[in-house]
C-alpha cells in the first residue's frame, strides 16, 4: 500500500466507498467537487485518487506503488499532477501587489486550462486539484466550463471547497459533488497523540477544531490553542459575573503572535491582513464557545447575556471587515461585554 492510498483516509467511509465503486466500474466523473469542512481529508483523498488514477499497474482500487508513475508521485514531482493553490496568485501577478485572495483567469489559464489541453507527459492521463476552489472568481469559473465539458484525453479535475455554494451553478452541474463530514473529535485527539503531541494540547486542539485534523494541526503549529483557552476562560468568567480582563490587550497580543507565525511561513504575506485574520479567528472561537451555552444553559438571564455577547462579537467582526480601527473595535467590544456580564447574586 502506498502512502497516498484511499485506505489511509479515515472518518470518510461514505465518500471513499463511493469513489472506490465509481473507479472500479470505470464510471469516475472527470469533474469532482469534494465539499466539506477544512482539514477533514479532502486534499488527502484527492491525492490518493490522483495516485490511483495515474498508476500504470493499479491493483483493483489501489495504486501499485512500484511503477514509474507511483515513484515520481511519491517524490512529489509527477508531471501530470497539477495542484492549483492560492499561493500561485502572487506568482502570476505581474504587479507584485496581489494579496492572494482571488483565483483569477490569469492563474487558471496557465495552470489548468492550457495544460489540460496538452497530452499527458507520462501517458496515463492528467489530474488537476484546485484547493479552496471558492476563491475562483466568476470569470475564472466560466473559463473552466469548457474544460469540464470536454476534457482532452483522460483527465480528472477535483475541486476542493468548504463553501460549495460559492461555486457557480454551472460548475456544480458539470461535476459530481462528494460530501465530506467533520471527523469524530475523539478520533482527532487520538491521531494528534499518535503524532507525538502532548495529551492536554491534543485534547484542546481536537475540541476547538471541532473535528478537523488539518485545522487542529495548523492551530497547534501557529500557537493558537493556549491563547484560545485563555480567551474562553475569560468568556466563562463573563457568565460567572467577572468581566473580561484587558480584552483589547489580549486580542492585540494574540493576533500579533498569530500574524508573526504567518510571516515566518510566508515572508510575502501582509502583516496587516494576517493580524486581522488572527483577530477574526479569535472572535469566531469566542462566538462558537458562547453558542454552546444555548444548549447547556436554561437560565433566561444567561441566555439573554449569551445573545447579547454573540451580537457584540458579530458586530466587532463586521467592523474589522470594514477596516475600522482595531483598538476602537475591541474597546467597544469590551464595554458591551462588561455591561452584559451576569451578576452572581450574593448570599444574604
Amino acid at each position: 500500500m502506498t502512502a497516498n492510498s484511499l485506505q489511509n483516509i479515515f472518518g470518510q467511509d461514505r465518500a471513499i466507498t463511493w469513489l472506490r465503486q465509481a473507479y472500479l466500474a470505470d464510471r469516475l466523473p472527470h469533474g469532482l467537487i469534494f465539499a466539506g469542512p477544512v482539514g477533514v481529508g479532502k486534499a488527502a483523498t484527492a491525492r490518493a485518487l490522483a495516485n490511483l488514477f495515474l498508476c500504470e499497474s493499479p491493483k483493483k482500487d489501489e495504486a501499485c506503488g512500484k511503477c514509474e508513475s507511483c515513484r515520481v508521485f511519491a517524490a512529489g514531482n509527477h508531471p501530470d499532477f497539477h495542484v492549483i493553490t492560492k499561493e500561485l496568485i502572487r506568482y502570476h501577478d505581474k504587479t507584485g501587489k496581489s494579496k492572494g485572495i482571488e483565483l483569477s483567469i490569469h492563474v487558471l489559464r496557465p495552470e489548468l486550462i492550457e495544460p489540460a489541453g496538452r497530452k499527458a507527459v507520462m501517458g496515463r492521463g492528467k489530474v488537476f486539484m484546485i484547493e479552496q476552489a471558492e476563491l475562483m472568481n466568476p470569470q475564472a469559473q466560466n473559463a473552466l466550463l469548457k474544460t469540464l465539458e470536454e476534457p482532452a484525453g483522460r483527465t480528472l479535475l477535483v475541486l476542493l471547497t468548504d463553501q460549495v455554494n460559492a461555486l457557480l451553478a454551472t460548475i456544480r452541474s458539470r461535476c459530481q459533488t462528494v460530501r465530506f463530514g467533520a471527523l469524530d473529535v475523539e478520533r482527532v485527539r487520538k491521531e494528534l497523540g499518535r503524532r507525538g503531541i502532548d495529551a492536554e494540547l491534543a485534547a484542546d486542539a481536537a475540541e476547538l477544531s471541532r473535528g478537523s485534523l488539518g485545522v487542529a494541526l495548523k492551530w497547534i503549529e501557529d500557537g493558537v490553542i493556549v491563547p484560545a483557552r485563555a480567551l474562553l476562560g475569560q468568556i466563562d468568567g463573563l457568565f460567572a459575573g467577572s468581566p473580561p480582563d484587558d480584552l483589547p490587550g489580549f486580542f492585540k497580543n494574540a493576533a500579533e503572535a498569530y500574524a508573526q507565525k504567518q510571516l515566518e511561513r510566508d515572508d510575502l504575506a501582509s502583516k496587516d491582513q494576517a493580524t486581522r485574520e488572527g483577530l477574526t479567528l479569535y472572535l469566531l472561537l469566542a462566538g462558537e464557545h458562547i453558542r454552546r451555552r444555548f444548549v447547556e444553559d436554561t437560565d433566561p438571564h444567561e441566555l439573554e447575556t449569551a445573545c447579547a455577547a454573540i451580537d457584540a462579537l458579530a458586530q466587532a467582526e463586521s467592523y474589522l471587515d470594514s477596516n475600522v480601527n482595531t483598538s476602537l473595535v475591541f474597546q467597544q467590544l469590551t464595554v458591551k461585554l462588561e455591561s452584559r456580564a451576569v451578576r452572581v447574586p450574593s448570599e444574604t
